[in-house]
């Protein structure tokens, strides 16, 4: 009491206390956690953390202004602290584009959410509790802020328990509703490339030839929507991946400087060959979607002895190529919309590609407005697709800041990628497969590769009423199709 009392005798010693408590914890968590809390567990330590040094600075305060002081610190500190962590999500603060806007809530609006609003609501406590201990001149509430302090601790509690939920996947049970014996369904890390990363696998038999998906983006996630939609699992143990730096694999991001498309065509082929190793198999199958169908090609390029077959969906060839048509689209339909600031904008900025990621708002997030089709359906995307239990809290938000920063890192390299120059044969066999609303700037490169590319078999498939993502729009027939590819490679024999 003796210590408390020389505290609250001079203000200016509470506030120094509190400062000092603030910072350090500011550059603890930049330290850390610089893009901010990544995992549940980071998650749940941030806001407990922060809800203790909120107390000791209203604690040691006494006063309102604790509440401020305290998140304010730690702000700056952590702000400063994580200088040289680079991704639109931890980037100086831009709200003249679409994303700009998206990348300052998820990154630090979150984060905000997790570490400042507990920090102001433990000044509450500490504050009170000053008052207990002996402070008369610590703030008082009446009822009002009392009953507003009460909503906000349950709200707390209850977003902590929303945060603590555990992700899974489903069992595959039989016609009994138990598990299937002989089925496998997990969610597991792997270390790949020197970071550990989420796959989840699932299968009706362990022992069926192995499908590993290559999600798009980059930094996309399709974990769980390959469950909940395609329905490979009777034929295939499908393995979906969540790549460094995307979704559930979020945290293996940094360091940026190793993060190149070489570095995750060497990841694609070290899971590949965990799988070869885990099942028993000489061989598997690949499947890209996408970005996906870009790492795909690479992948087996590299190393086709590791592959039955190669199927790419919504198949890409040069990015630049593809984004200058999408500019070129957008503008017509901008113009022809009446959308004048639009068109504007992207004639001032010129086409891709562009050095500021935040210039590709407007040619890209305008596709499904002048590719529309009947059969859209927006529950095939994010964020729709990620309401599935095998993602947490964290994960969802890791889903949309994986696709800005890896997008922020990994695009540039993509931009001197062209099969058409680069890829002029494939050591394996080759299935494209094109939604028959495909945008222009993907299809009409896509069909220009495919005539080109030389492989020891080739097909192409168009999916009716389909888009970017055939095999989520047509799921049924997808499932086909690789059956097909099954029975067609492995027609001599499992290898």
């Amino acid at each position: 009491m003796a210590v408390l009392e020389w505290l609250w005798s001079d203000w200016r010693v509470g506030l120094v206390l509190a400062v000092l408590l603030a910072a350090g914890f500011g550059l603890v968590s930049a330290w850390v956690t610089p893009r901010g809390p990544i995992t549940t567990t980071e998650a749940l330590t941030a806001m407990a953390v922060a809800l203790v040094v909120g107390i000791g600075a209203g604690l040691v305060m006494g006063n309102r202004w604790s509440m401020l002081t305290a998140p304010v610190v730690f702000a700056v500190v952590f702000e400063l602290a994580r200088i040289g962590t680079v991704g639109p999500t931890v980037d100086a603060i831009n709200l003249g584009s679409f994303y700009g806007i998206v990348a300052l809530v998820l990154g630090r609006g979150v984060h905000g959410l997790l570490v400042l609003a507990p920090m102001v609501l433990g000044g509450v406590y500490g504050i009170r509790l000053a008052g207990r201990l002996g402070n008369e001149t610590a703030t008082t509430m009446g009822r009002f802020g009392w009953a507003t302090t009460g909503l906000a601790t349950l709200v707390f509690v209850a977003l902590a328990l929303f945060i603590a939920r555990p992700a899974s996947t489903a069992p595959i049970v039989g016609g009994d509703g138990e598990p299937l014996a002989g089925s496998l369904a997990e969610l597991v890390t792997v270390p790949i490339g020197g970071h550990d990363q989420v796959m989840m696998i699932r299968g009706r038999n362990v022992g069926n030839p192995v499908l590993l998906y290559l999600t798009g983006g980059p930094g996309g996630t399709d974990m769980g929507a390959i469950r909940r939609d395609v329905g490979l699992e009777q034929d295939f143990v499908v393995v979906t991946w969540d790549q460094r730096g995307a979704g559930k694999s979020y945290a293996a991001l940094d360091p940026t400087d190793t993060f190149t498309s070489d570095q995750l065509v060497a990841d694609t082929i070290e899971v590949t060959n965990y799988l070869r190793d885990r099942f028993d198999e000489n061989k598997i199958y690949l499947v890209g979607q996408s970005w996906g169908s870009t790492l795909g090609v690479l992948a087996a390029r590299q190393r086709p002895d590791l592959y039955h077959a190669f199927v790419g969906v919504g198949q890409m060839v040069s990015q630049r190529e593809t984004d200058i048509l999408f500019w070129e689209d957008t503008i017509a339909w901008a113009e022809e919309t009446g959308n004048t600031g639009l068109a504007e904008s992207l004639r001032s900025n010129g086409p891709p590609p562009y050095e500021d990621l935040n210039q590709y708002a407007g040619v890209i997030s305008h596709e499904h407005d002048w590719n529309a089709y009947p059969e859209l359906d927006l529950g095939n995307e994010m964020p729709a697709i990620l309401f599935v239990p095998e993602y947490t809290f964290m994960d969802r938000i890791n889903a949309f800041k994986g696709f800005l920063d890896t997008n922020g890192t990994l695009y540039p390299q993509l931009q001197s990628i062209d099969f058409r120059q680069d890829v002029p044969a494939l050591g394996v066999p080759f299935y494209m497969v094109l939604g028959e609303h495909e945008a222009r700037g993907r299809a009409v490169l896509a069909d220009e590769w495919f005539a080109l590319v030389d492989a020891p078999a080739k097909q192409r498939f168009v999916f009716e009423g389909s888009g970017h993502r055939a095999h989520f729009d047509q799921p049924g027939r997808f499932a086909e199709l690789m059956a097909n590819v099954l029975e067609t490679t492995m027609g001599g024999g499992r290898s």
